[in-house]
């Protein structure tokens, strides 16, 4: 039987904009973050759609864009946490090498490429065996990157974007349908379409 999962990035935060490096650390949302999620509260109100499990990293910035984008009760996982970064935590981004990162982080007391992405996998592979059939997780950018890079032989190609490839935004949405152990995404809605699907429901 097959279950939607919606992975979601939490919304834009003061490390964001101070570009630094934001891992394990955190920081809180900013004003805009805290809009960007309120947008992605209506987008999926606007589609009616309702979730039968919704889950959080256990970082303050996931768990308070979840809270943004619903009311319902949530489980915050370990498992659903960004890459660490180890010693660069809270450095500024000019110190991170070019992509793609592989194992730079393990001098550093980092995570390991590898090992990182399988957290991710297994972690989503586990919540979407609860009950239910549509599911919600708040999670990260490397973490959203790196869970659709695993999947993508099993995915249309038209969703290798080139939005994605630039960077994934603040609560950009990726749609997974998940059937028979594989995670297929069918769909990514930036901040950007959201609004524009809003706007065209206002008129």
């Amino acid at each position: 039987m097959e279950k939607t999962l919606y992975l979601v990035r939490h919304g834009e935060t003061l490390f964001n904009v101070q570009k630094k490096i934001q891992g394990w650390c955190d920081s809180p949302l900013t004003d805009l973050g805290i809009e960007q999620a309120k947008t992605t509260q209506k987008y999926f109100q606007g589609h009616s759609i309702n979730f039968d499990q919704c889950f959080s990293s256990t970082s303050e910035r996931t768990s308070d864009t979840l809270e943004l984008i619903t009311d319902q009760p949530y489980t915050r996982l370990k498992g659903l946490k960004e890459w660490n970064f180890g010693r660069l935590e809270g450095e500024n981004e000019i110190v991170n090498p070019p992509l793609p990162y592989r194992d730079f982080f393990v001098t550093y007391g980092g995570e390991a490429e590898f090992s990182f992405q399988k957290r991710a996998v297994e972690t989503c592979k586990t919540l979407i065996q609860n009950p239910g059939d549509i599911f919600l997780a708040v999670s990260h950018g490397a973490f959203c990157g790196r869970f659709r890079a695993y999947w993508d032989e099993h995915s249309q190609p038209e969703w290798k974007l080139e939005s994605v490839k630039q960077g994934i935004g603040n609560c950009c949405i990726f749609k997974y349908i998940y059937d028979q152990e594989k995670f297929r995404l069918v769909d990514i809605i930036t901040q950007d379409q959201q609004k524009a699907f809003l706007k065209q429901r206002a008129i």
